[in-house]
């Protein structure tokens, strides 16, 4: 009788065997780099910042600049900039940090849990005690903790997996999830203060002659007006249920798959305000709404099963 078991979906007898998974990759300092090589996401994440410079162009070009108050245009312009470069330094980090930050069996694995880890040379290693159980990744071949699901497009198992993104062309999970609310977040905020500018703008042109009101053809300015008009809607409704979605998930501490999956809760509940604490950092600060301040995780938890 073995001191102790492992599990995977599959039940395989042969899983562990060292032709089936390979020794575990060694992490190194400058192996820190995390990109999804999937060409939907890339696209995806390329229309983002597209969209956002489109954004930003009618907004410089076609309504502050020709605008003949100086203290609006300055105004508005350093609001307008400052969230739109908020937005997309909140998208790159959201893209590029790896989704997962876990404790396996007190091996510290920073990221998503690697391919392969699930040698019968490497759990031994781990000097588990009678009892515990190991439970298994079959199509990435690692150890799987608790509350991980495998993404299909990551190949990876990610620890409190919410989503895939195509958008940030990542999972969102517990190490960038706060990169994702606020690239939600100041999205939302642009497509709102666009449209207030489209609005200002329409009633400006409407008053005095169009051809003074931009250093665009009227028809030209029309256009432009009204696609950055149905771009900032459509995103202002689609960021802003994203962005709701999130912080109820952070607050309940249930992600979106564990919703739809009604899995059974199996750890400690906390308090909304925690919830919030462990994703955007301790204590609370100015740095919550920053997405170059790495958050405190705080104390990461141990995931082992005694059965």
């Amino acid at each position: 009788i073995p001191a102790h078991r492992t599990r995977d979906i599959e039940r395989q007898a042969g899983y562990l065997k060292r032709e089936h998974c390979a020794p575990p990759p060694l992490r190194t300092g400058s192996d820190t780099m995390w990109f999804i090589r999937d060409s939907c996401g890339i696209v995806c994440g390329v229309i983002t910042w597209f969209l956002v410079f489109y954004a930003e162009f009618v907004v410089l070009f076609v309504m502050l600049l020709p605008a003949k108050n100086l203290l609006y245009s300055l105004f508005n312009g350093v609001v307008f900039n400052g969230l739109a470069f908020l937005a997309l330094a909140s998208h790159a980090r959201a893209m590029c940090t790896d989704p997962t930050l876990t404790f396996v069996f007190l091996l510290l694995i920073q990221g998503a849990v690697p391919k392969g880890n699930a040698t019968k040379e490497f759990i031994e290693s781990l000097q588990l005690k009678p009892g515990q159980v190991v439970y298994k990744c079959p199509k990435c071949c690692s150890i799987k903790p608790d509350r991980a699901h495998h993404c299909s497009v990551c190949k990876r198992c990610i620890k409190k997996m919410d989503h895939h993104c195509p958008w940030v062309n990542n999972c969102v999970g517990e190490n960038n999830q706060k990169y994702f609310v606020l690239f939600t977040m100041y999205i939302a905020l642009i497509s709102f203060h666009a449209l207030i500018l489209v609005a200002f703008h329409f009633v400006l042109c409407f008053e005095e002659d169009w051809t003074k009101c931009s250093n665009f053809s009227p028809p030209a300015t029309v256009i432009l007006l009204i696609l950055l008009c149905f771009e900032g809607l459509l995103f202002l409704i689609f960021t802003s249920v994203m962005f709701g979605t999130q912080v109820h998930s952070i607050c309940t501490d249930e992600t979106g798959i564990e919703q739809l999956k009604k899995e059974e809760r199996r750890w400690a509940k906390k308090s909304k305000w925690m919830n919030l604490k462990v994703v955007f950092g301790h204590p609370f600060s100015i740095a919550w709404l920053s997405p170059f301040a790495t958050p405190d995780h705080g104390k990461a938890d141990v995931y082992q099963y005694i059965v």
